[in-house]
């Protein structure tokens, strides 16, 4: 089904109006509850499904948001305590009614119609919903003027925005010892697979929730490795674009050079579906003006059980020997692979050559571009320098844990024009070259290798001991990257990344589906209190 729609610019408060308009009744049972749909099973449900029953009438979308509240409430809130969902959106219902009574008039928007998304707490809504990054600093500062323009995509498309996810409070720019899911307004979101394990970030929130079926699909941001890492912690799929295929107008930055949104589901298909709403040029965002001559209106093309066969695949063999325990994921997903007719081709790619120019470039860029950002926003909170000032006020709530080292480095640096900056900047642009050329010398299709390791243990007095990434090439490079579940390590998820050049998202899809399918690790989470470790 084609993710293009027919319809208008959405207006979010005339369409909210006629939801508020509908019948309040019909909302809650005769008894005051959510009466239950027939049949509806959230628990791992995918877009595909949840339309069938949509189409059939088997459930509305009304029915969605109450389902998926009542299990955010049970498991998030209370329960095993997740503490994944940093806000519910209270416009949700009324959404959902209207786009019911839009499906019963026979106006379908596209394969995401009447379907619940969760969204980081870094990105803009125009709603009665807070966007704060995290902080407390922002909690009070005035609603943003407009949606992202994500947010509008998604509205346009027809999906529910049903509330934002928790996230490493400024997406982890914040501190040399951070908790990787810890915010201020937060607190610590915790990894449903093992309670006491970090569930990475910085879109930690979206991850956890989307694992835990709290979603259909979440969305996350990412500068380097902020999707990739916590899908695999999580056992996710999670899908960074190309820089500039999806718009950052609205999302609250750390640079113009790495950030982008990017889907996390539980499946490839649901991240293509997801994609396809997503993607698109945005005149006020000038990154994206080859995104709708680059992007599919179909992501869902791409996937095909065989797309493996016939491909010639970059092995990264120095992210091999490293973990015994990934290694024992990895090596049977790489044998996988050549069952489905792939060529493994052995290569080697330095993720840590570009660190010190990236550590560079982004703590510029976070000044320049979080400085323009609050001016636009409004509030006391202006600028970095009040921001950190507000923090060493309300230092008990903001950094009972850690420090703001990140942010008083980056109020150090100076302007864009510094030729410090600048040379950095010409060291990270070798990053694309390095994968292209590495993609073009051995006519492969995508590079391969463990997206990390397993979840570490959440220590707010030592932060974050992750034991290995492969995120930064193609966050450097502003490439694709794509992770999907190989398999588990002690009952914790593992991932194999496809790294691919720029702008090729579908030709990734298709390999990461077919991996997907002929593999068919990912097993939902069962909210373990710690890891099945032998003792």
């Amino acid at each position: 089904m084609s993710t293009e729609t027919p319809f208008p610019a959405f207006d979010r408060r005339s369409f909210l109006g006629a939801g508020l308009a509908l019948s309040a009744g019909a909302l809650m049972g005769a008894d005051g509850k959510a009466p239950v749909a027939g049949g509806l099973v959230l628990e791992e449900a995918s877009i595909e499904y949840l339309q069938g029953g949509l189409a059939a009438g088997r459930w509305t979308s009304a029915d969605l948001v109450r389902r998926y509240q009542a299990r955010i409430r049970a498991l998030d809130r209370s329960g095993p305590k997740l503490n994944s969902v940093i806000e519910l959106n209270p416009e949700a219902p009324a959404i959902a009614q209207a786009l019911d009574a839009e499906r019963k008039a026979g106006k379908l928007r596209g394969p995401l119609h009447g379907i619940p998304v969760l969204i980081k707490d870094n990105i803009d809504t125009a709603d009665r919903m807070k966007t704060t990054a995290g902080s407390l600093a922002l909690a009070e500062a005035p609603a943003p003027r407009e949606d992202a323009f994500i947010v509008v995509k998604l509205r346009e498309a027809g999906a529910v925005i049903l509330g934002k996810t928790n996230l490493s409070e400024w997406a982890n720019l914040r501190s040399t010892r951070s908790s990787s899911g810890w915010s201020g307004r937060g607190g610590q979101t915790r990894n449903p697979y093992a309670l006491d394990r970090s569930p990475s970030g910085s879109s930690s929130g979206s991850a956890a929730a989307a694992a835990a079926s709290f979603c259909t699909a979440a969305v996350g941001t990412e500068t380097d490795g902020s999707v990739v890492s916590p899908a695999n912690a999580n056992g996710l799929v999670g899908l960074k674009p190309t820089v500039g295929l999806l718009s950052r107008r609205g999302i609250i930055p750390i640079s113009h050079t790495q950030d982008t949104a990017g889907p996390m589901t539980r499946t490839v298909r649901d991240a293509a579906l997801l994609l396809g709403a997503l993607a698109g040029r945005d005149p006020k965002d000038p990154a994206t003006r080859e995104a709708d001559a680059r992007r599919e209106v179909d992501y869902t093309r791409f996937l095909t059980k065989d797309g493996l066969r016939g491909t010639r695949l970059g092995v990264v063999k120095n992210l091999l020997g490293i973990h015994a325990h990934v290694d024992a994921v990895i090596l049977p997903a790489l044998e996988a692979l050549r069952a489905q007719g792939a060529s493994l081709v052995d290569v080697e790619l330095k993720s840590t050559a570009y660190d010190d120019a990236e550590f560079e470039v982004l703590l510029y860029e976070f000044k320049a571009d979080l400085n323009a950002y609050l001016a636009g926003r409004g509030g006391a909170v202006k600028d970095l320098t009040t921001l950190m000032a507000f923090n060493e006020q309300r230092s008990r709530e903001e950094m009972p844990f850690f420090g703001q080292e990140l942010l008083l480095q980056a109020q150090a640096k100076g302007p864009l024009t510094d030729a410090v900056y600048l040379k950095a900047l010409d060291t990270c642009a070798q990053a694309r070259r390095d994968i292209t050329d590495l993609l073009e010398k051995h006519q492969l299709q995508a590079l391969v290798g463990p997206t990390g390791g397993p979840a570490w243990l959440i220590d707010h007095v030592n932060g974050d001991s992750s034991s290995l990434s492969f995120s930064s090439p193609a966050a450097v490079a502003g490439c694709p990257h794509v992770t999907v579940p190989a398999g588990f390590a002690f009952g914790l998820p593992v991932g194999l990344s496809f790294v691919g050049g720029p702008w090729q998202e579908g030709p990734l899809l298709r390999l990461a589906f077919a991996f997907e399918q002929a593999t068919r690790a990912r097993r939902a989470p069962k909210f373990p209190t710690t890891a099945a470790v032998p003792r």
